[in-house]
């Protein structure tokens, strides 16, 4: 059981907005104070460059650093050697992308959904087009990606599956451990978008047998300005460096240059220190909890929220029937944005648009929908108030 009332007194913006209902986890969590400690004491005591100083601040440094490259390595069950900070998920996406167009082909072909994030789309879509390659979308079946509809795009031309773990719009889990075994039949790469499952779903990737994997700190609780981009050992070994520049080289020369060996080969110039130890202790703050413990107390609420929203006239959910901690829906005849800010002026905290999700907007068949994700530090009073506050968002709009 979750004792929310001290999970919040672990988190200083309940300090100063002690009637906060904040139900935008998903887009961003909320900061935890030991990560806030962390990246201070860090700055105000320390500060200096990592790998580069024989000093001992510079040696401290170091040590804080590659700690929380074991800490997130743990995490995920992974080797240390195999953690990549980069600045956000979509930075390692890109990264990822770019690093592959050196083994890719014309004719060669790459497995999407509909279901995709812009950044787990765009960088694929792009290297697609310079490079001359064949993009097959798998059919969705009322929205969601099933095996045989995997199976029927899959080919021996088949060289990436690039897929999310959970739908940042309808929370919707993907069969990837199925979709990893058909795939690897065929010799292709998978590379898995976890930014949305990474606080909800325990991953193991030795388990789920992928090849790259991306996920960001501000969605654990943790700051902005860190991704995390896990490779295995074989790609790792193939793939060259997106970028170029400080502490990456190893030699340089007129005719050329060397790398270092991973993970730094990928990690160019001065890294986001103070951010890789702050989520580092997210991770610990999550780790003392328990993952399982957070999510079942998210989808106690959650489903608390759609019993009490289901059969409400005027409201449409588009996702109730999955278990996630996302609740997608729209009030008939008012504007997302309009929902959004009607429920901000209740103290409720929602996000409202696209969610840089178009596809999968176009297949709802909207412009746009509200969504409310549900954290760790979100309570029985928090959904009553949320769900009070959108009947009185339609009434208060149906009655003009």
């Amino acid at each position: 059981m979750i004792d929310v009332k001290r999970i919040r007194e672990q988190f200083p913006i309940y300090k100063k907005y002690p009637n906060l209902r904040f139900f935008d986890s998903g887009a961003s969590a909320l900061v935890h104070e030991n990560v806030i400690k962390k990246m201070s004491d860090y700055m105000s005591y320390n500060g200096t460059n990592v790998h580069r100083g024989v000093y001992s601040l510079a040696y401290e440094a170091t040590n804080l650093y590659e700690n929380a490259r074991g800490v997130i390595a743990k995490f995920i069950n992974a080797k240390e050697n195999q953690i990549i900070f980069t600045k956000s998920t979509t930075h390692s996406l890109n990264m990822l992308a770019t690093s592959f167009k050196s083994i890719l082909e014309p004719g060669d072909e790459i497995i999407i959904s509909e279901l995709e994030h812009h950044s787990n789309l765009l960088p694929w879509l792009n290297i697609a087009d310079e490079l001359k390659l064949v993009v097959r979308f798998i059919p969705l079946e009322n929205g969601l990606i099933t095996i045989p509809n995997f199976k029927s795009v899959l080919t021996t031309k088949t060289k990436l599956v690039v897929t999310h773990h959970m739908s940042n719009v309808i929370g919707y889990v993907t069969p990837i451990k199925e979709m990893v075994k058909l795939a690897k039949l065929y010799g292709a790469y998978v590379i898995l978008d976890a930014a949305q499952s990474i606080l909800h779903i325990k991953t193991d990737i030795q388990d789920l047998n992928i090849d790259a994997l991306a996920f960001s700190g501000h969605k654990l609780y943790g700051p902005n300005g860190v991704g995390i981009l896990y490779l295995n050992d074989h790609l790792s070994e193939i793939l060259p460096p997106a970028e170029f520049g400080g502490e990456m080289v190893d030699t340089v020369n007129l005719d050329g240059s060397t790398w270092k060996t991973v993970p730094y080969k990928f990690e160019s110039g001065t890294p986001p220190i103070a951010e890789a130890i702050g989520l580092a202790e997210a991770i610990n703050f999550i780790n003392d909890v328990g993952i399982d413990n957070i999510h079942e107390h998210e989808l106690n609420l959650r489903n608390y929220c759609i019993k009490a929203l289901e059969n409400e006239k005027g409201i449409t959910i588009f996702n109730k029937a999955h278990d996630s901690t996302i609740i997608s829906f729209n009030i008939d005849g008012i504007h997302p944005h309009d929902t959004a800010s009607f429920l901000d002026q209740q103290g409720v905290c929602v996000r409202a648009g696209h969610h840089c999700n178009q596809l999968t907007m176009r297949y709802l068949k909207q412009d746009a929908t509200v969504r409310a994700s549900i954290a760790i530090y979100n309570s029985i009073e928090d959904c009553d108030i949320l769900i009070n506050a959108i009947k009185e968002t339609r009434d208060f709009f149906t009655s003009l």
